[in-house]
């Protein structure tokens, strides 16, 4: 006979950190959806593709957290993710947008992982090191799709030849990324 563990119910700084980045990462996985829809409606179909993988890439992000949750017995509680933004007048905003979201979850994740380091939580601080090497790179990346985008200066087809040259954001084998909930899709 197979026994349930039983999840006690806690609340810390630390998991209310926890649920608030899942909650981050989905918020952006979701707003890179907006984007990618958007410029896949306008025939660019690789910044379409390069916002579905990054989309798909932030989801995992906060799946592996929740992973990380249930690992260490923690109760998980699933945040609702605010509307996005659909609308916009020129491409560059939806860069701009995206560089923003990703200097903004790397300000998120250096809290928690600083939390995780106040509390005396190694096992947590350990996990996290891998969210903040992933974030000094998607910042880095980010910016130069911004940098490429100011350079082509409106010419979307130089941003599609650009990303069929460099495919930046291509998946990588990274083998020290921690497992997500339910597998990577």
């Amino acid at each position: 006979m197979a026994t349930v563990v039983k999840i006690v119910p806690r609340t810390s700084r630390v998991q209310n950190l926890f649920e608030e980045q899942v909650g981050n990462e989905l918020a952006v996985a979701q707003q890179y959806l907006a984007i990618a829809v958007w410029f896949d409606q306008r025939d660019l179909p690789r910044l379409a593709s390069y916002f579905y993988r990054h989309s798909v890439k932030k989801r995992n992000d906060g799946m592996r957290v929740v992973q990380y949750m249930l690992d260490n017995n923690i109760e998980v509680a699933i945040p609702g993710v605010p509307a996005v933004r659909n609308r916009f007048e020129d491409p560059r905003e939806l860069i701009a947008l995206a560089l923003e979201k990703e200097r903004a979850v790397t300000d998120e994740v250096t809290t928690l992982s600083q939390t995780l380091r106040e509390d005396r939580d190694y096992l947590g601080e350990q996990f996290m090191r891998w969210f903040l090497t992933e974030q000094v790179e998607q910042v880095a990346e980010m910016t130069t799709v911004l940098d490429v985008m100011d350079r082509s200066q409106g010419n979307m087809f130089d941003m599609e030849d650009y990303l069929k040259r460099d495919p930046v954001g291509e998946d990588r084998n990274d083998s020290a990324a921690p497992r997500t909930a339910g597998g990577a899709l």
